[in-house]
């Protein structure tokens, strides 16, 4: 990214992406917020269309790449948790390959967590451990990464996780996904789709 100074190419940052949809003088108090955190390493913050901020990261994500991903809804990013991704991210085997920490917030807690197919509305926090890389004969290490990071974060997390974010393997935690909404969501699948047409993804079974 060219806002990066070339002395720090190839090294593992936090990064922290935001959109501030409002005031322009309120949004950049709000952002001013973030540099007292942290030695800042770069920086690209202004005005800008929302396509632009939208299309950001193309470069780092082109088609043909592999794929493996992991998923957790978080009510508390306590420390042993944080302990834990500061262990296991700075091991990360290609370039591409991100951990995501996405906030829950806002009108999505005002809806009770049984009023929809989405669950986790007590959730302050949904991560994915997207293991992305460009060479197939690197599969193997790849994957034991998402994997061994995932164990590692799983016992300070909700057992479900965004379905979006989950991989092949993850069928099991299908139930543990919709939590309490998962009969329900059956009973519909055998109501509309009983031969199970789509079943693609993460399938609810009739």
């Amino acid at each position: 990214m060219p806002f990066i100074s070339e002395d720090r190419h190839g090294d593992t940052f936090a990064l922290i992406v935001g959109c501030w949809a409002g005031d322009l003088d309120r949004g950049e108090q709000e952002i001013a917020r973030f540099r007292e955190f942290a030695p800042v390493v770069a920086e690209m913050v202004g005005p800008m269309p929302y396509p632009a901020l939208n299309s950001a990261f193309d470069a780092l994500v082109p088609p043909g790449l592999q794929h493996y991903w992991k998923a957790n809804f978080v009510t508390e990013l306590t420390d042993e948790a944080i302990q834990a991704h500061l262990r296991h991210a700075p091991g990360l085997p290609a370039v591409n390959s991100t951990v995501h920490i996405y906030p829950i917030n806002g009108a999505r807690h005002r809806v009770p967590s049984d009023a929809t197919g989405f669950a986790y509305r007590d959730a302050n926090f949904a991560t994915v451990i997207a293991g992305m890389w460009p060479d197939p004969a690197q599969n193997e290490a790849n994957i034991e990464w998402v994997r061994g990071y995932y164990e590692a974060t799983a016992p300070h997390s909700e057992s479900g996780g965004y379905i979006n974010f989950m991989a092949a393997d993850d069928q099991t935690r299908i139930a543990d996904n919709y939590k309490g909404n998962y009969d329900r969501l059956v009973e519909v699948k055998r109501k509309y789709d009983p031969g199970n047409l789509f079943h693609l993804n993460q399938n609810i079974a009739p």
